[in-house]
């Protein structure tokens, strides 16, 4: 993201320490307003709403904060060797492991609930949905995660992202029963389904993301990216609140706040469930017939029926939403775009509707799938990841053709 997107000024690599205007305390006190609204709204539907909206409104501080992307670091990693991303993507996994183990051993949540993570099956149906999820994500221009955090910061283009993402999903739920049949599928593989249980699982795991970090140190050192243009930042405390997280800041923070998620909810933090829920309410009020598809029948069927306020994975995307709106308003950089490039809109749009249908072939997105899928310590999560990385080299093959640039050897850029 360019600084003048963001709306912050650089001066010698730190940002203003001007004081805030007037109008910052009452749009402050504005969304302060809609925070309690939508906490007492939330609330209504049980204490664990409430209590996820506010973990998903601290996710999308860290995640607008820390510019913590998926969809840059992959490209960087395949375009031009440059490995940070994908090395804050491993610390951040690591952690989460860690924490996730004894949690999901121990199978207690909040209130006494039931605790499990997502371990789904691996098979043709993660293969097409991550490699789809990966071209998706370099044309929409953004995951599932960032299309959130980047609505809240007013990105005008990502609204068309969001829209196809969520017109993607539906398809997606539609065509469920064809990509979920055992044909197209293995099984369920835990790395915890050993003698050695959850913490043989997390020796094993910590190796596996060891190697990658290795491996991408070694690419970074033969193919010499460029390094990183540093982002303008406040300096001491106030860059919490003014400016960019270091990115090992934000992995650890969206480690942790994922567990508490896992610990809330029973379940680990997931994003696209949300947009098919969604989509599928809005064909549904247009007369489709969506409760007969496989998709909605079992144990998704009671959220088709019921409010989407009562739905966990909606009231943490509500959340992130208003906490990147919070963190952009409070970082002076909330800009609104008012001309977006034709080219733009159609692969935003595009992009939207290969992410939201990968993610319910695939069984989830970046964060579902390959963030909770491997911090559960699923083999589906690390499939999803290899897939995703070669669906993001055909996306990098695409992106000259919507006028959307590539990074280059020379100067790095996204």
């Amino acid at each position: 993201m360019q600084e003048a997107q963001r709306g912050i000024r650089p001066q010698a690599g730190r940002v203003s320490e001007a004081l805030p205007s007037p109008r910052l305390g009452v749009a402050l006190g504005g969304i302060g307003a809609l925070a309690l609204l939508g906490w007492v709204i939330l609330s209504g539907q049980g204490l664990a709403q409430g209590i996820l909206f506010g973990l998903g409104a601290l996710l999308g501080v860290a995640l607008y904060h820390a510019r913590f992307g998926f969809t840059a670091a992959f490209r960087q990693l395949m375009a031009v060797g440059q490995g940070r991303g994908l090395r804050a993507h491993m610390l951040m996994l690591a952690v989460a492991s860690v924490i996730f183990a004894p949690l999901l051993a121990a199978g207690t949540g909040f209130l006494g609930g039931n605790v499990s993570g997502y371990v789904a099956p691996i098979g043709v149906s993660v293969v097409v949905g991550a490699f789809l999820f990966g071209i998706g994500m370099q044309l929409g221009g953004a995951c599932a995660s960032g299309t959130l955090y980047t609505v809240g910061g007013g990105q005008t283009t990502i609204l068309f992202t969001l829209a196809g993402f969520v017109g993607g999903s539906v398809l997606g739920a539609w065509h469920w029963g064809f990509w979920t049949q055992d044909a197209f599928n293995w099984r369920e593989v835990s790395l915890a389904d050993t003698s050695f249980g959850y913490p043989g699982a997390v020796v094993l795991q910590l190796a596996v993301i060891g190697a990658i970090v290795l491996a991408t140190v070694v690419i970074s050192r033969r193919r010499r990216p460029p390094k990183p243009a540093r982002q303008p930042s406040a300096s001491g405390v106030a860059r919490a609140v003014r400016g960019t997280w270091p990115l090992w800041v934000g992995a650890v923070a969206l480690a942790g706040l994922n567990a508490a998620v896992l610990y809330v909810s029973g379940s680990p933090w997931g994003v696209t469930g949300a947009f098919a829920l969604w989509g599928s309410k809005i064909a549904a009020a247009a007369g489709v017939d969506v409760a007969s598809w496989t998709y909605w029948s079992g144990d998704n069927a009671a959220a088709l029926e019921s409010s989407i306020l009562a739905d966990v994975t909606t009231a943490t995307n509500f959340g992130i939403i208003l906490g990147a709106l919070v963190a952009a308003a409070v970082g002076g950089s909330f800009v609104v775009h008012r001309r977006v490039p034709l080219k733009t809109v159609v692969a935003a749009i595009a992009g939207g509707i290969l992410m939201g249908y990968g993610a319910r072939l695939a069984y989830g997105c970046n964060i579902g799938a390959y963030f909770g899928g491997v911090a559960s310590f699923s083999l589906h999560g690390w499939l999803w990841a290899v897939m995703a990385l070669l669906g993001t080299y055909g996306g990098l093959k695409l992106r000259p053709l919507f006028g959307l640039l590539v990074p280059k050897p020379r100067d790095g850029s996204c």
